[in-house]
């Protein structure tokens, strides 16, 4: 008989450390100079070196250019998901997927506390785990138009 173990991983196992960090009274351009830099696909806002937010380059095309808001003149604090959802590192990568299913979003921020000590990404969870993705993708896609 074949018994079959599933693995409980980490977010420590597999979270992006290098987490780029941009304080909240910069300009939208400024982030945007950060992006192009660095080749980011989000942003950690700081505040006296604390983590209060992030900004994704969807926010910036949804409050900053939609809104036809100048990026040289915008605050990033202005523009940020100031109700930070995160995870623990000890905890189980199915959770933080179902944190990302929860709130509806990509990117989820690794803290101990009030630190910040990486990002866990669908991405991310998808190249680990895969067999995870369908959860993630079964969530995002709209049921197909049915006559």
């Amino acid at each position: 008989m074949l018994f079959v173990v599933l693995i409980n991983m980490l977010v420590k196992e597999i979270m992006t450390k290098n987490v780029v960090k941009i304080e909240e009274d910069k300009s939208v351009y400024d982030a945007c100079i950060k992006y192009r830099d660095l080749k980011v696909g989000s942003l950690i806002i700081t505040k006296n070196g604390l983590c209060i937010g992030i900004i994704t380059e969807r926010d910036i095309i949804e409050r900053t250019i939609c809104d036809r808001k100048d990026p040289g003149k915008t605050l990033i604090s202005e523009i940020m998901t100031g109700d930070l959802k995160y995870i623990h590192p000890l905890d189980t990568v199915e959770k933080a997927l179902d944190i990302m299913i929860k709130e509806n979003i990509k990117k989820l921020p690794v803290m101990t506390g009030k630190d910040i000590v990486g990002i866990i990404t669908v991405t991310d969870i998808s190249k680990a785990r895969p067999e995870l993705s369908k959860r993630f993708m079964d969530s995002w896609v709209k049921p197909a138009w049915i006559d």
